[in-house]
């Protein structure tokens, strides 16, 4: 498999607004290059002579088994790729032992996610509407869906600027809908997304909620959108059980750290005390292993999962990932690691 020629092959399949949606990035674009690069900067220093005839790349999430470090992050509006959308990506998910993290902003309801795949472990994403009955009934929903996590994403309290997105007027395709909210980003000049993020998303949130959040749910807080040490550890002791390093894939503040810059500092800030992912530019399983090794406990991809989706659907998803942790393997063996648990911070230069 190789997610460039995936990526161009679904270019193909998708409508260009609906591909620059999903491809594009903030402004100019640097940090989304850059995203990438970063991982490919970062060199391997491996053992040898380890008993590696035997590899397992299986962990746990929040206690959760899962078969592999290649976990699915949160993405909008799947339908734009595939007809089957997420409930197809729930059960490519499923098929390869992984997680799926499902959108608010998905175009099939959280219910009908679940139900394509009920055994599956999942993790609803979590944007704070101003109106907080609404946010707190679609917790509930989550929660009697078989939901194990929130993960509140908190680097939009402002939608980031989009120049693709704003060039292409964009707005759902006639008959998709954000499923979870019944409705489709307004159509406007600019981009839809962005007019319905400025009126409906709360921009007062604090740590402060993440409490609040634990509290209405009973269910275990993830914190995404984090890129400083300080950070992290103010989340984690407002009662986060997790942080994923994340610049939200490049979309939102052009010109940040990329997430494998920051993902050293926040697990050596965090420590033990709560579980650290990281998104962001993860293309190859080398770069899943350098993530381990700078203290990720797994990793989220998006953009090759929604890639995967466009040319084959359920299948294609299960591919992505499959082939993902077949690199992982591969790598581990070459780095001299049985396990992921053997991956340290002396395998980077």
């Amino acid at each position: 498999m190789d997610i460039v020629s995936l990526q161009q092959r679904a270019r193909e399949i998708i409508e260009p607004g609906a591909y620059d949606y999903y491809a594009g990035g903030a402004d100019d674009e640097v940090t989304l290059v850059e995203n990438e690069t970063a991982w490919q900067a970062l060199r391997l220093r491996p053992h040898v002579l380890r008993d590696v005839s035997g590899v397992d790349p299986s962990t746990t999430v929040l206690g959760q088994p899962v078969r592999t470090p290649v976990l699915l992050a949160p993405a909008a509006y799947q339908r734009m790729a595939h007809d089957e959308g997420e409930t197809a990506t729930a059960r490519g998910a499923a098929a390869a032992g992984t997680l799926m993290c499902v959108s608010t902003l998905a175009t099939v309801t959280l219910e009908d996610v679940a139900t394509a795949a009920p055994g599956a472990p999942r993790w609803f994403q979590l944007y704070v509407r101003k109106d907080r009955v609404w946010t707190a009934e679609l917790i509930a929903r989550a929660k009697a869906s078989g939901y194990t996590a929130l993960v509140l994403t908190v680097d939009v309290p402002v939608l980031g600027r989009r120049r693709r997105d704003e060039k292409n007027k964009f707005t759902l395709p006639t008959g998709l809908t954000m499923a979870n909210v019944g409705t489709a980003p307004p159509k406007v000049e600019g981009s839809g997304l962005a007019a319905y993020a400025d009126s409906e998303l709360d921009a007062s949130l604090t740590f402060d909620d993440i409490g609040w959040l634990g509290g209405l749910s009973g269910l275990p807080v993830v914190i995404k959108g984090v890129l400083r040490g300080d950070d992290a550890v103010d989340a984690v002791a407002a009662g986060a059980a997790g942080i994923v390093v994340s610049n939200h894939g490049a979309r939102q503040l052009d010109t940040t750290v990329t997430t494998a810059f920051a993902l050293r500092e926040v697990a050596e800030a965090v420590g033990d005390r709560a579980e650290v992912y990281v998104d962001g530019g993860i293309r190859r399983g080398t770069d899943v292993v350098k993530a381990v090794a700078l203290g990720a406990r797994a990793v989220f991809i998006g953009r090759p999962m929604l890639w995967g989706l466009a040319n084959g659907g359920a299948k294609g998803v299960e591919d992505v990932v499959t082939e993902l942790t077949e690199e992982v393997v591969r790598a581990l063996m070459l780095c001299g690691a049985a396990r992921l648990d053997d991956v340290g911070a002396d395998l980077l230069a």
